[in-house]
């Protein structure tokens, strides 16, 4: 074995022996939590609503918005977010195509179209300059989602949209308490909705959270889902809703499993301080990672007042000409090998690249769902999407704990990589710059 060798060369890896649970161990479990979720077991509350509408009134005031709504999943939440702005047959809805499912495809059960828009390569968010060219006739909204814990830059994005009388909705699921120009992702748009499921920094489970300041929105994402809600108590002032008290408008239940709920009201006392924490691990790490060849950190200027959340899902762009064009594939390979982490590339594949959106015919009417109902072929759109189809883009260590001398082993491994590159050249072969639908859950 050759002491400086890459691990995956026969050399001993970066990292070795133990590593401190705290390092990495998300989401956190105390003994308070615990607690909380065996009182809702043992009083038999996982079906009510009391604890959700504590949960509701105390994330919503969080959130520095008037009004929330929980659901049993951010996927309902989003959906419920598109009802709420009246999303409907024959509309458009506009949305980064370098993003989850979730931000998006539920808009085909509302009868509407989705048109992809790119993302900027240097923060996978929304393209501001690329918003006007989706924007037609029945556009009605834009998701913008802010990426992988990145805020997208949304004052352009806003005056686009207020110009051409667009409702905005923000996925706010990868940035729960992240921050653009020292104003909280989450109080721009019309309405928020975002994912708190397990493994997001804002974890609860399985969860999702809807806030808005507009009573309209609010009654109608509660009337979507919530059956046992839909009634005079919550839904009084949209007239157009008072006839259909007591069913969910959706056709779906979305009531909150209250263990959920338990959990959220704990995380919220100390949110703040634990992303605090996160950041500060995560800038100490790219901050030793400045100047490697090869990488470069996707990350805001914290002296503009934007932060970076919670840091979910953190990203790099590869630059492979810095490393004699060593494949993203191998290099992430070699990377996994001596941090003893499996690097994944690309991030989310581009949605538009999906079969789904170009000829699925959900509902047997003899035409594809996406343009169903729709004014025009969207999917002629979809052919400027090509500066979103390849970027090399790969995950980076997740830091929840302040460790610097820990941290510094991680860096360590990532740039004896880039040091050693030319030892991964021969016979490494290009597969493209990777992706993935979704990331699995253990």
């Amino acid at each position: 074995m050759i002491e400086d060798a890459l691990k995956i060369l026969g050399g001993p890896a970066e990292v070795r022996g133990d590593v401190p649970k705290e390092l990495f161990a998300w989401p956190y479990v105390n003994e308070e939590i615990e607690n909380a979720v065996l009182d809702v077991v043992r009083k038999n509350k996982m079906s009510g609503t009391d604890i959700t509408e504590q949960f509701e009134k105390a994330f919503a005031a969080w959130q520095q918005r008037k009004l929330g709504v929980a659901y049993a999943n951010g996927t309902l939440a989003l959906q419920a977010a598109m009802f709420a702005v009246g999303l409907g047959a024959g509309d458009e809805l506009i949305c980064p195509t370098k993003t989850y499912w979730a931000s998006c495809l539920s808009a085909s059960q509302l009868g509407a179209s989705v048109v992809f828009a790119n993302v900027r390569r240097d923060d996978l968010c929304l393209d501001p300059e690329d918003l006007e060219r989706c924007i037609g006739p029945r556009t009605k909204a834009v998701m913008v989602v802010h990426y992988c814990g990145h805020p997208a830059d949304m004052d352009p994005i806003m005056e686009i949209a207020r110009k051409h009388g667009l409702r905005v909705i923000e996925d706010v699921s990868h940035a729960q308490g992240g921050r653009y120009k020292g104003r909280m992702l989450g109080t721009f748009g019309d309405v928020a909705a975002m994912s708190l499921m397990s493994l997001k920094s804002f974890s609860c489970g399985e969860l999702g959270m809807l806030v808005t300041d507009k009573r309209e929105y609010y009654e109608r994402a509660m009337a979507y889902s919530h059956y046992e809600r839909n009634n005079e108590k919550y839904v009084y002032e949209t007239r157009e809703l008072l006839p259909y008290h007591n069913l969910p408008l959706g056709g779906m239940k979305g009531r909150v499993n209250q263990i959920a709920t338990a959990i959220g009201l704990i995380r919220l006392r100390d949110y703040d301080e634990r992303i605090a924490e996160i950041r500060r691990a995560m800038n100490y790490f790219l901050d030793l990672m400045e100047g490697t060849p090869g990488f470069r950190p996707i990350r805001v200027d914290e002296a503009t007042g934007s932060t970076m959340a919670g840091w979910y899902s953190p990203q790099a762009l590869y630059v492979a000409e810095e490393l004699g064009g060593l494949p993203i594939g191998r290099y992430a390979e070699a990377v996994s090998a001596e941090i003893g982490i499996r690097l994944s590339t690309g991030a989310n594949f581009p949605l538009h690249t999906h079969p789904y959106f170009r000829d699925i015919d959900l509902y047997h009417a003899g035409k594809p769902t996406r343009i169903l109902f729709a004014e025009r072929d969207v999917r002629k759109l979809d052919e400027a999407l090509k500066a979103s189809e390849d970027i090399p883009c790969i995950s980076i260590p997740w830091f929840v704990k302040y460790l610097p001398g820990e941290i510094e082993k991680y860096a360590a491994g990532f740039k004896k990589v880039s040091a050693h590159y030319k030892d991964l050249l021969d016979g490494a072969e290009n597969d493209g710059t990777g992706g993935h639908w979704y990331a699995a859950v253990n």
